[in-house]
């Protein structure tokens, strides 16, 4: 009767050990299951290096819009001018008491009054179109990455007699800080011949970076009384802008914000603005770790191909094993080990290579870039600037656990044939 030993015994380690070190002639590790190795080394770097940085890319999007963008922004519904006259406008007439009662809400962080208008910006011989924000300079020093931005070109101090631009657009029209620049805009001045074009000039004290390609190439901010009469805007503001302290659950704050508002007001969150484009990022994710699943599963297949022709070779010492007194439970584990070992060592090279793939992204990226002569990443198509990573504990637990799992279900068939092989047969032609 076989003995019976307490599973994963030191000696079943031992002997799956040792068939693993083997030398092929001896009937020990297949190119199979080197296959096996490489493939699911490659495969848990690849699911945890494209997870990284699908996270990164996407903290790194939200992050510019929240950092550069109101997060929710309020309006107020269209108003007959005078009763009757069937003229309507959507300006904010009590904007100071709105704000006022914005800002007493509870994890409201910021609240600005705001002037919105475009304007064709004019330098020399160059020109471009620029979406103009009027913001009073508290208000836009409120703003994380136009107030701190790392490659910004002046002092924001001077907001009040100048305005401020995208690096992009000053690159463009070749504008440096002190230059005076010219706005054209079409709503000017109202003659009895029609309306007139306003054109003004305007100093050049500070040029930011957003870290967005297209706030970075559009973008201008002028002093809000200064917007309110260049855009016609007297004693009113277009929107009122809102920050929020958590910007993932802005929908929370929605309802208080439109009350404090008051009738007639209509609200415009981030979220609204771009979340058809985080959704997609959402698809895409799912179908990315669906795809990349697969290639750590095929990999793993190979696992069961290198443990079959392991148990033909050590068909003989099955046999023996077994007449010494093993169980059929001990050969299953001894093999189940031996492919265990093949999951756990390539998961550890995988998990191993994909860290350092996403950590040293930067560098990844430059030398693909060198190696391809430029224009990889192009910030025109893509909004940022470059490729980030971010590694995410969950997602590195996840690409474990699945390479694993994987691994282990797959050994299990071919042990179970080696345990259930019989010994009279197995050591009959030897």
């Amino acid at each position: 009767m076989a003995a019976r030993t307490a599973p994963f015994s030191r000696f079943e380690f031992m002997i799956a050990w040792r068939y693993l070190r083997a030398r092929r002639a001896e009937g020990g590790v297949s190119v199979m299951t080197w296959i096996s190795l490489i493939g699911i080394t490659l495969g848990v770097a690849a699911l945890i290096a494209t997870l990284a940085v699908r996270a990164g890319f996407r903290a790194e999007f939200v992050g510019t819009i929240v950092g550069s963008n109101p997060q929710i922004t309020v309006y107020s519904a269209p108003t007959e001018v005078v009763e009757g006259s069937g003229v309507y406008s959507r300006l904010i007439r009590d904007y100071t008491e709105r704000t006022e009662r914005i800002k007493a809400i509870p994890g409201v962080v910021s609240a600005a009054p705001a002037v919105r208008g475009q304007a064709m910006v004019s330098f020399g011989e160059r020109s471009n179109v620029g979406d103009v924000y009027g913001l009073a300079l508290s208000d836009l020093k409120n703003i994380p990455n136009i107030a701190h931005s790392e490659d910004a070109q002046g002092d924001i101090d001077d907001f009040g007699a100048g305005i401020a631009m995208g690096i992009g657009m000053a690159r463009d029209l070749g504008v440096s800080v002190g230059d005076t620049i010219k706005l054209i805009s079409p709503n000017g001045a109202k003659t009895p011949l029609g309306t007139s074009p306003r054109v003004n000039a305007y100093k050049v004290v500070y040029i930011f970076s957003a870290g967005r390609y297209d706030i970075d190439q559009t973008r201008l901010y002028m002093p809000f009384s200064e917007a309110q009469s260049y855009f016609n805007r007297e004693g009113g503001a277009d929107e009122i802008d809102v920050d929020v302290t958590d910007p993932e659950e802005v929908e929370s704050w929605e309802a208080a914000i439109s009350d404090a508002s008051g009738p007639g007001t209509l609200l415009w969150t981030w979220k609204d603005a771009s979340g058809s484009f985080l959704r997609a990022l959402t698809v895409e994710d799912n179908v990315m770790f669906i795809i990349l699943s697969i290639l750590v599963l095929i990999a793993s297949m190979n696992i069961t191909s290198g443990l079959i022709m392991l148990v033909k070779n050590k068909g003989r010492d099955i046999g023996i094993l077994r007449t010494m007194g093993l169980s059929q439970g001990s050969i299953l584990r001894v093999f189940f080990l031996c492919g265990a070992f093949t999951g756990v060592i390539g998961t550890i090279a995988g998990l191993t290579l994909g860290v350092l793939f996403a950590v040293n992204i930067d560098s990844v990226m430059s030398f693909v870039n060198w190696l391809n002569g430029g224009g990889v990443w192009d910030p025109s198509i893509r909004g940022i600037y470059h490729l980030p990573a971010k590694l995410q504990p969950l997602d590195v637990i996840k690409a474990v656990a699945l390479s694993l799992s994987l691994s282990f279900i797959v050994t299990i068939f071919p042990a179970r044939r080696a345990a259930r092989m019989n010994p009279v047969e197995a050591l009959r032609y030897e």
